[in-house]
């Protein structure tokens, strides 16, 4: 048995005067839960059975917790009262024109709920072609949604086979900023620019690139990702993947920090490098 009672006080009222036009609703209420129960013809004589009976009926649901007693009639302030005195959550349920009121006599809260008609129902040939517009509009969703995807791979695929052919043509990377001369590092002999084999030759590359932009343009500050550039230029190799082939750290920007040849310097978002020994 649930803990929750719908105390409905519309409850079907037997007169000793059978009424026709509800003949049929016995069955119907009944079927639906309603407890039909005889009342004696007379004034407010179905509303004092109803507060008669509803004071008793813990006795025949003990478990029971909440109760909503649902009329507009005011008399039934008093079963709402005594139910709240005997422990009982109480919902009085009444309806003003298309509004359902819901109000719980512990709290006081008042709860409103709409009762308009939705929209009316349509014709069995109405809800196939609104069904039909559903589902051709979920196709052209759908179909949009996989050109946008066609379009992204082919995008994708078109930038992954132009990075393959720079990576294997080796085409100079461009300048962030244009400010030093590209032509300094042709001054670097074939010499500096052999094969890096250790952490010696590559300070002594670096260096060399260092003093080559000094000299050509005295006043640049150089940043890691340019010298990372220049660098990259000369050998046709990452300055990280050089790092990591000489297991000299994790990339070019923790070796420069790490290193005892050079010191960086914050300087914008950027790092400045610099050689200690011109300090």
């Amino acid at each position: 048995m649930s803990a929750n009672i719908l105390f409905n006080l519309k409850w079907h009222l037997l007169t000793g005067r059978k009424n026709p036009s509800i003949g049929k609703q016995d069955i119907e209420l009944y079927n639906r839960g309603y407890q039909l129960v005889h009342v004696p013809e007379g004034k407010d004589s179905a509303d004092a059975k109803m507060i008669a009976f509803g004071a008793c009926i813990v006795r025949s649901y003990p478990t029971v917790k909440e109760i909503l007693v649902c009329s507009s009639d005011g008399i039934l302030i008093h079963l709402c009262n005594e139910l709240q005195n005997q422990g009982l959550i109480v919902y009085w349920v009444r309806r003003q024109g298309q509004t359902l009121h819901i109000e719980n006599r512990n709290t006081g809260k008042l709860t409103p709920y709409s009762l308009a008609m939705a929209t009316e129902v349509p014709s069995l040939e109405k809800v196939v072609e609104q069904i039909q517009d559903l589902i051709k509009n979920e196709q052209d969703s759908i179909n949009t949604r996989l050109h946008k995807l066609t379009t992204i791979a082919n995008l994708f695929q078109e930038r992954s086979n132009i990075d393959n052919k720079s990576n294997h043509e080796r085409p100079e990377i461009e300048e962030i900023t244009p400010i030093i001369d590209n032509s300094f590092a042709q001054s670097i002999s074939e010499e500096d620019s052999a094969e890096i084999s250790n952490e010696k030759t590559l300070d002594k590359l670096i260096l060399k690139i260092i003093q080559d932009i000094q000299i050509k343009s005295p006043k640049t500050k150089l940043s890691v990702s340019k010298l990372g550039t220049e660098l990259q230029k000369i050998t046709g190799q990452s300055p990280n993947s050089i790092i990591k082939k000489l297991k000299l750290g994790s990339n070019f920007t923790k070796y420069l920090e790490s290193s005892p040849t050079f010191t960086l310097k914050a300087s914008g978002k950027e790092y400045e490098v610099m050689p200690l020994l011109f300090e």
